[in-house]
């Protein structure tokens, strides 16, 4: 029988493991350079010295700062899913460093006095940095967990991910955007997933009665945390195993297609349903159709539920340069190494981006103007820029006027990106504007 501290610690584990949860941290948390997880001496040692041991199930360890160390090494505490890169040779990225790029300066929103690029790298508490330009990588960089073979979480990226594959599905003509879920999915019939479209489930449009408020002990986030950890169930334990029992419980509330709700949930039923459409599981179906054509590094992987379901909504760790590659690959509208992956019209339809007023319900007010499609976030801005986005500082961001791809890993201690927005997307703008001139 666990305890009860074991089983509160597994219940925190699993919900910040959904990529939502703001921890509450100090007003003035470390620095970066004294957060670093190699000053602090995290999980080194044979074996580690009691208090820098970052484990489960006793450990907070997606906490500030041991979140530090832990986005580096996913695999060392959840079960995962290979996402396999196949057994093709590796394709490098051709290389033309810019050393001009720490220098630029920028604005921060809101600021009255500017930042430099490389400032911002450590306000944003970067782990990895890359910059791709017109095919080649002009900007690299590692901090803290990460180097240049390792992986890292990619977190709510991995949503965009699993929108990118429903969106190939819908231009080649095998998922109808249109059909409402339960037709695909009949085990959702009586869920609020169940009379919503396909296509409100890509875009987050659907009416849930669900709440991921973490600071509310009895919002639903808890109990779907529960359902999706993939550890033994405390004695005891009556509600739904996995990801896919859970949705089947979520009630509908309001009207579908009226407005933006960003909830994890709706990724896992985009992925059970892209998953039932194909027949191959989605760690399976991700390594067919992209990964494992990139010419990529290395494997990346997926976390998965006690019954080996894939989390759809957050549990993809991988390299930064095979993330890079998957800029690229929208970057140049479903062409990677001179091979057609996807048709054009796939890409088209992300950057067309979603409903913005539905997208301006939900009160963005660092995204002014954007909107949400196929789980991509579009800005909207002069350079038709779009974004996979993930908590605590994860991005791809393709800027196709610049011809410009740059992807962070980050560990910030706050989860919100409307923290590191101010000090992250002017710096990307300038950087597009730099590169425009060369």
């Amino acid at each position: 029988m666990l305890t009860l501290k074991t089983r509160i610690s597994l219940l925190l584990l699993i919900g910040l493991l959904l990529y939502g949860f703001a921890w509450a941290t100090p007003s003035a948390p470390l620095s970066a350079e004294d957060s670093d997880p190699r000053k602090l001496g995290w999980m080194t040692g044979s074996p580690p010295a009691a208090d820098k041991l970052v484990m489960q199930p006793d450990s907070n360890f997606f906490s500030f700062p041991k979140l530090r160390w832990t986005v580096c090494h996913i695999r060392e505490l959840m079960p995962t899913k290979q996402v396999s890169r196949g057994i093709g040779p590796v394709i490098p990225l051709p290389y033309k460093y810019d050393a001009g790029i720490d220098i630029l300066s920028f604005l921060p929103l809101g600021a009255s006095e500017p930042m430099t690029w490389a400032e911002s790298l450590a306000e944003n508490y970067t782990d990895g940095m890359l910059i791709i330009h017109k095919g080649k990588i002009v900007y690299e960089r590692y901090f803290g967990c990460l180097n240049e073979d390792g992986k890292h979480a990619a977190m709510s990226m991995t949503k965009s991910m699993t929108g990118l594959l429903a969106e190939i599905l819908v231009v080649e003509g095998v998922l109808d955007e249109q059909a409402k879920a339960a037709s695909i999915v009949p085990e959702l019939a009586s869920s609020a997933f169940g009379s919503a479209t396909v296509r409100q489930v890509m875009d987050m449009t659907t009416a849930l009665d669900y709440s991921e408020d973490y600071a509310d002990p009895q919002a639903d986030i808890w109990a779907y945390s529960k359902a999706a950890n993939p550890l033994p169930k405390p004695l005891g334990y009556s509600g739904p195993n996995g990801y896919f029992e859970y949705l089947q419980t979520v009630k509908q509330q309001g009207e579908h297609g009226e407005k933006f709700g960003y909830k994890t949930i709706n990724t896992d039923a985009l992925g059970w349903i892209i998953s039932r459409i194909t027949g191959k599981n989605l760690a399976e179906l991700f390594s067919e159709r992209i990964w494992s054509h990139l010419g990529a590094e290395q494997d990346a992987y997926l976390t998965v539920d006690a019954k080996g379901t894939a989390f759809a909504g957050g549990g993809l760790s991988a390299g930064l340069r095979d993330l890079g590659r998957i800029g690229l690959l929208l970057l140049n509208d479903g062409v990677i190494n001179g091979t057609r992956l996807f048709p054009k019209e796939v890409v088209t339809r992300i950057r067309a981006g979603g409903d913005k007023n539905a997208f301006a319900k939900a009160g963005y007010k660092t995204l002014p103007g954007g909107s949400y499609r196929s789980m991509w976030w579009v800005f909207h801005n002069q350079h038709g820029s779009y974004a996979a986005r993930g908590v605590h500082g994860q991005t791809i961001y393709i800027d196709p006027t610049a011809e410009m791809v740059i992807v962070r890993f980050a560990s910030y201690p706050s989860a919100k990106n409307a923290k590191i927005d101010p000090t992250s997307l002017p710096a990307y703008q300038a950087v597009a504007e730099y590169l425009l001139k060369k």
